[in-house]
């Protein structure tokens, strides 16, 4: 049999146990390893199985990963975070739908310390969605603006898809963090845009809330300077080239220790709490990378990639219409597996094909991450949606939070036809 084949047999292979529910990392690494045995024999498929998993694990760049979610789970067990929903209601409580809008910003607040959709969608959802309604908020709307706002967790940094991105593509992981902010920031605009067109259709849906003075302004935006104090110095050490992402996300995890320590706000239990969580996450984050490594080596050795290229060309799209082929794939993988499951498994595939076609890897690192955080809201598997659900069981059903979602996905969509309209200035 041909490494072609061979290949095109593992690819399929694969989707199936995908399809099974067999854990995505025990996926990817069982296929590559029998596919790289069939291909170059077994002593290949050994030494890569035995020396991959410590190349993968010692790559200083993926060691990010755990330092900016150690610093995301000590500001959540700490309760840095807790008042970013009550600072963003008193600032932004007054317009149309404002507590949907402080949700929204709330959310992007926590997406800077945590980079995990689930973990804002929780957080925020625990405190806004009660608050709405007893606003009498439309909860249907509500309940989808704490979804979508959980999004953002994975745009703006510190990102996880984007920094396991910039390490598969081998691209700039600050550049991609400065991206990620500009279209984090771009998709909070929009799902704003998205409540205020949702009021002016019905205005007894979405309530204004009482006004607060300025004084109660200042002394809620005061209650959060400890959070505003982690992300302007994690954030300015990144973007002013001092820190790289590695020593950016140590240094994050080292003020919200000493923030905590300092506030008295987190126990001996909270930071024992933080260390198993971090532990936990990083470690089905590293295995899967690891099964993603072994896969890119399969289809690098059977010529797959190479193979699909031509097979490409030979259908004569052009760059346009092959976005657009791949904008549907990751709209449609979205649906079905979890967004670093789906990343890990498709750029081995499209990154070869898309460097022919000349296309910025850093503008589709962006697109990407967009791409792969809608999956996270679209049924049927929409995790942000059944997380926000589990909160808020006592308000609503989960068909409403599904119905609820349907102007964000809107939202996101136009985004995402703005970002296919300004490639060329990649």
């Amino acid at each position: 049999m041909d490494p072609v084949t061979i290949g095109i047999l593992a690819l399929a292979a694969l989707l199936i146990l995908i399809g099974l529910r067999v854990p995505i990392a025990a996926s990817l690494i069982l296929v590559s390893f029998v596919g790289i045995w069939a291909v170059a024999g077994i002593r290949p498929a050994l030494s890569m199985i035995s020396t991959i998993p410590y190349t993968t694990s010692a790559s200083w760049t993926l060691s990010s990963i755990p330092m900016f979610l150690l610093m995301g789970y000590i500001a959540y067990h700490s309760g840095l975070t807790r008042g970013l929903f009550e600072a963003a209601r008193v600032w932004w409580g007054w317009l149309p739908g404002g507590l949907a809008i402080a949700s929204l910003a709330g959310a992007s607040g926590f997406a800077a310390v945590s980079g995990s959709s689930v973990a804002c969608s929780a957080a925020i959802g625990r405190i806004a969605v009660p608050e709405m309604a007893r606003q009498k908020y439309d909860l249907r709307i509500a309940t989808g603006a704490v979804a979508a706002g959980g999004t953002i967790g994975a745009l703006i940094p510190p990102s996880i898809i984007l920094i396991l991105f910039g390490i598969q593509a081998e691209t700039s992981i600050n550049d991609l963090f400065l991206g990620g902010l500009f279209v984090g920031l771009a998709s909070l605009a929009f799902y704003i845009c998205a409540v205020l067109v949702v009021w002016l259709r019905n205005p007894a849906s979405l309530p204004r809330a009482e006004p607060y003075t300025m004084g109660d302004r200042w002394k809620k935006t005061a209650e959060i300077w400890p959070v505003l104090l982690l992300i302007g110095a994690v954030f300015g050490g990144l973007f002013s080239g001092f820190f790289t992402a590695t020593e950016a996300g140590a240094f994050g995890s080292f003020v919200a220790l000493l923030l905590g320590i300092a506030r008295r706000s987190l126990s001996w239990a909270d930071f024992k709490e933080s260390i198993v969580d971090t532990l936990l996450s990083s470690g089905a984050l590293f295995i899967i990378a690891i099964g993603a490594n072994l896969f890119t080596r399969l289809v690098a050795m059977s010529g797959l990639s190479m193979q699909m290229g031509m097979f490409v060309e030979g259908l004569g799209l052009g760059t346009f219409a092959l976005l657009l082929v791949i904008v549907l794939i990751y709209l449609i993988l979205g649906m079905f597996l979890e967004p670093i499951g789906a990343l890990l498994l498709t750029l081995p595939l499209f990154l070869p094909i898309l460097a022919q076609h000349g296309v910025d890897k850093l503008w589709f690192g962006l697109l990407v991450a967009k791409l792969l955080e809608i999956g996270m809201i679209t049924p049927p598997v929409g995790l942000n949606v059944f997380v926000i659900h589990s909160v808020a069981r006592d308000y609503v059903r989960l068909e409403q939070v599904f119905a609820g979602i349907v102007p964000f996905i809107l939202a996101d969509l136009v985004l995402v036809g703005g970002l296919l309209a300004v490639r060329g200035f990649f």
